[in-house]
């Protein structure tokens, strides 16, 4: 034997020694060194079992044969290497095993294709590096689910495997069981794409595993997909070769996962399996066909078959479903397989959405795999050698075919699915290990977009980080986040060419615009107005709730062609033809109220709401003609002007005794001087210290009241002046009153449903102007409008009417729209974005300003303004000086040398003119003659009249676009 030979049997045995191998390994090792010597021991050496020595013994027929066949020197080293082995090994060397597996799987996917050739590479490794023979039977399911049961009973009774590996699914793997419920040490593992909960009836399945990861967790990505973009109504496909894909499976998981991100599955069609029709084309054009009739446009194809996918985005793209507006999400089962396809398939998925099982591929491990599958794929099925890439259902395969030789390494046959479970390894796929019957770790699940000729990845998706475009972040398994998702995704290239995201619905027909109803017969046609024009023939629509439906059409992003349909039914009516299809949506004032969502969805309140009552108002015309009598009470007047009479007297009379002051001799003079007093502007002079004692105190409670009298006259100048017919809803109930409102809005039925009123006490009013006549009549004591209308009507009708009671449940008028349409949420946006801009309330101000009047006008609004007659019984003195004679004793000022005394009372008053000394404690220098000049305005600038004197807002005349001013001296007369 060579040196050569030699040195390399050595290191052979030291790398044997430290991995821990089996006799099988020492026998290649030998047969190998023994070639080098032009000899060979296949055929007739054989290694018997490890006996107690640790030794390998052979037969002496054998030896007989070797000696003849080999240098005694190699005989020695032989001897050698065994002891070396024995020695140093001991225990540890593993004992060599065969196993006997059963494998079912579809021969004519692409998926069986690349399980067959990764279990192939499999046996080829599992020999050198876990000491294990591999009997491995194949079984062809051709992808139908009794022959996928049969060929599984077939193995067991006729094969006796121990270990079933395939794509058998939980209903097929409990037949089987129950079939061979006396061979229970069996064990399946299923290599469907996604795995699903045991049901409590299938937990009696201990030996059945999924390499796979839970479906709910795939459902999730979808949801979040669709949730990230908003769409609101999805439709699902799916093939029925999959027992589990129903509506109370597949359908249910998707459903639930949606609802969450508040979508919802409108339609779900089942395809069956491509290879049982016998006219595919004919088939798939008539179902396509009802699918593009549909509104919706976002189609999620899941449990797909990879030659059923291509043959449907080919009838798709034929049919134009793959244009403009179209949004096609597919599952794991066909993006996996996206490298497998040649560009005419690719072509036909152009803007497709994929979510696809992410695993590391930058692995030597991963490269090595990768380049002897492609080479034994490439001999195995010439015809797809182009295409020969591994994809995530070959490298699961693989990392199967391992975890059986490792459990098999510690245990029995009727323990091996017990330590399948146990085993936890890093394979190609991910981390191998096992919870609840399936794969425990969380996929990260690559979003793809199909592009040109290949994809591009857009973001990566876990249920830990949800959307990220970062891949290591999902690696890290210890950092958690409750964050599902991100604002923006990758760059995508939809469907049709498109870079802005589709809004996953259109019309049925875009030729046809939407009908939308708009009511006829409401009693405020400021909101919603119809009128004919002869000269035209044409009917034009107008109103409040009309110009904001189209400020909001113009927020949205796309093109909404529509027409206005006039109703002439009742409100509750109108939303019914909603429901009914009758309608595609309404618009107007519409209440948006508690029993109508059962039928319609509605859109953001474009404004705010609630019901109020509106009541005649209770005027008090003894208040408004003695309104400054009210300042004090009456007991306070008559104190103050009996305290006031008796200082006054007792000045004058301390004067007349001590002081002989002859200017407070007569009655006149006495009565002159109270009253200038009151004013600080007396010009008699008190001249005995006494009297001046006794003035001074006064004289400080004069200010005090003066200042007391002035804040209570402003208050009660700044408060209403009217008071509410009705005060509240239960006054009327149980005066057992009558009550007015629009009869053909929900009002009728909430005040007796909600307010308790009787039916008989409610009368029906069509319109507006028919409320004043009946509060006149009589016939009514209280209406009950919305608080648009309310608003309305009190601009219309602004004296003699206000508000009482609280605000009954407040809402809004909203857009009426059928039940999951995703026009209401389109709309809802785009009324929020009106609002943003303040159009509500120039839209508002328009309406209300064809009234000539504001709102705030109310009678129980804003400050009181003096009258004529409030001051017509202030100046009664002044009126009944004019009548006495300026040369009476009585009046005639005391003689002294002062020429500047006020002016008699006739050249004051002349022509109702208001004195300037009225204004100004000053006295007047003008002649008596001249009241130009004495006679000032309630600034001191000018003359004004009397009865010009109305210190209050502008008259304001309800319902009408002209005013007339009344120019007489008599206040105006209010509606």
């Amino acid at each position: 034997m060579s040196d050569q030979t030699r040195y390399e049997l050595g290191e052979a045995v030291d790398d044997l020694r430290a991995s821990k191998g089996c006799y099988g390994d020492l026998k290649k090792l030998l047969s190998a060194a023994m070639t080098n010597e032009n000899c060979c021991i296949d055929g007739f050496f054989e290694f018997d079992e490890l006996g107690p020595a640790n030794y390998i013994t052979i037969k002496e027929s054998q030896a007989k044969k070797l000696r003849k066949s080999m240098s005694w020197g190699l005989l020695v080293l032989l001897l050698l290497v065994s002891s070396s082995l024995a020695k140093g090994r001991g225990d540890n060397i593993q004992q060599h095993r065969v196993a006997t597996i059963g494998a079912v799987v579809d021969f004519t996917s692409r998926v069986g294709k690349e399980q067959r050739i990764a279990m192939d590479l499999a046996i080829q490794d599992l020999l050198h590096s876990n000491c294990l023979t591999v009997n491995l039977d194949l079984k062809d399911s051709q992808g139908n689910s009794a022959k996928s049961t049969s060929a599984a009973i077939n193995l067991l009774n006729d094969k006796k495997v121990e270990v079933i590996i395939g794509t058998l699914t939980m209903q097929e793997a409990a037949v089987v069981s129950e079939i061979e419920i006396r061979k229970a040490n069996f064990t399946i593992l299923s290599l469907t794409s996604t795995a699903i909960k045991p049901s409590p009836a299938s937990l009696q399945l201990p030996n059945y595993l999924q390499v796979a990861n839970d479906i709910v967790i795939y459902m999730q990505c979808l949801a979040a997909l669709v949730g990230h973009f908003q769409w609101r109504k999805v439709t699902a496909l799916y093939e029925q070769n999959i027992d589990f894909s129903s509506n109370s499976g597949i359908i249910t998981l998707l459903s639930d996962s949606l609802k969450l991100v508040n979508s919802e599955i409108e339609h779900h069609q089942a395809f069956p399996i491509l290879s049982s029709l016998t006219d595919p084309d004919a088939f798939f054009d008539e179902e396509l066909k009802k699918l593009r009739s549909k509104r919706n446009r976002v189609f999620i194809a899941t449990q797909f078959s990879l030659n059923s996918a291509v043959f449907l985005f080919r009838k798709a793209k034929e049919m134009g479903m793959m244009g403009k507006g179209y949004v096609w999400i597919v599952t794991d089962e066909i993006a996996s397989l996206l490298d497998s396809v040649d560009n005419s398939v690719k072509y036909n998925m152009q803007g497709v959405i994929g979510i696809k099982t992410n695993f590391i591929e930058s692995t030597k491990n991963f490269a090595k795999f990768k380049t002897r599958f492609r080479r034994l794929y490439g001999l195995q099925y010439p015809e797809e050698e182009e295409n020969s890439s591994p994809s995530i259902f070959a490298l699961r395969t693989y990392d199967t075919m391992h975890a059986i030789a490792l459990a098999m390494k510690n245990a029995a046959t009727k323990y091996l699915s017990q330590e399948i479970v146990s085993t936890e390894f890093q394979g190609l796929s991910g981390m191998m290990e096992f919870k609840n019957g399936m794969l425990s770790q969380s996929p990260t699940f690559q979003i793809i977009n199909v592009f040109g000729r290949s994809y591009s990845e857009i973001a990566f998706w876990s249920p830990h980080f949800g959307f990220s475009d970062n891949r290591n972040k999902h690696l890290d398994t210890k950092e958690r986040t409750n964050h599902n998702y991100v604002q923006v995704l990758g760059p995508i290239n939809w469907p049709g060419g498109l870079q802005a995201p589709p809004k996953g619905w259109t019309l049925v027909d875009e030729e046809r615009p939407l009908k939308i109803g708009i009511p006829a017969r409401g009693a405020f046609n400021q909101f919603v107005k119809v009128t004919y024009d002869q000269n035209t023939n044409q009917t034009r629509i107008t109103g409040f709730s009309i110009d904001m439906f189209e400020a909001a059409v113009k927020n949205l992003p796309y093109q909404m062609p529509y027409v206005f349909v006039p109703f002439n039914g009742s409100y509750d009516e109108l939303v019914e033809q909603v429901y009914y299809k009758g309608l595609d949506a309404a618009v107007g004032d519409i209440e948006v109220i508690a029993h109508r969502y059962h039928y319609v969805e509605f859109s953001q309140p474009y404004i705010s709401s609630g019901l109020e009552m509106v009541v005649p108002v209770k005027s008090d015309k003894l208040k408004e003609k003695w309104m400054f009598m009210k300042a004090f009470s009456k007991t306070m007047w008559f104190l103050m002007i009996i305290i006031h009479l008796s200082v006054c007297f007792v000045v004058c009379f301390i004067e007349n005794e001590h002081g002989q002051n002859f200017e407070l001799k007569r009655i006149g003079d006495i009565l002159w001087f109270s009253v200038t007093v009151l004013f600080f502007a007396q010009r008699e002079r008190v001249q005995s210290n006494l009297a001046r004692l006794v003035l001074a105190p006064w004289l400080l409670v004069i200010l005090l009241v003066v200042a007391t009298f002035t804040a209570s006259l402003s208050s009660m100048m700044t408060i209403s002046r009217v008071q509410p017919s009705v005060l509240d809803v239960e006054t009327l109930k149980k005066g057992n009153g009558t009550v007015g409102c629009n009869g053909n809005s929900f009002i009728v039925r909430y005040l007796v449903d909600v307010l308790e009123f009787r039916p008989e006490n409610i009368k029906r009013i069509s319109s507006i102007s028919d409320y004043p006549k009946a509060f006149e009549s009589g016939e009514i004591q209280a209406a009950f409008f919305v608080a648009p209308h309310a608003k309305v009507f009190l601009a219309c009708y602004c004296k003699g009417y206000m508000k009482a009671g609280p605000i009954y449940k407040p809402s809004g008028f909203a857009f009426v729209f059928p039940k999951g349409s995703p026009l209401a949420i389109d709309m809802s946006k785009a009324i929020v974005e009106v609002n943003e801009k303040k159009q509500v309330e120039l839209l508002e101000k328009q309406m209300l300003s064809s009234f000539n009047c504001s709102p705030s006008l109310n009678s129980n609004d804003g400050p009181i303004a003096l009258r004529p007659p409030h001051l017509a019984h202030a100046a009664l003195p002044c009126q009944g000086a004019s009548l006495i004679n300026r040369d009476n004793d009585w009046f005639r000022p005391a003689l002294g040398s002062s020429g500047d005394r006020l002016q008699t009372p006739t050249s004051l008053c002349r022509d109702g003119l208001v004195p300037s000394s009225a204004l100004s404690p000053r006295p007047a220098t003008s002649s008596p003659n001249s009241t130009g000049s004495a006679c000032l305005n309630s600034k001191g600038t000018a003359r004004m009249p009397l009865h010009s004197l109305i210190l209050e807002r502008n008259p304001v005349y309800p319902c009408s676009l002209t005013t007339s001013v009344a120019h007489d001296d008599t206040p105006e007369s209010g509606t």
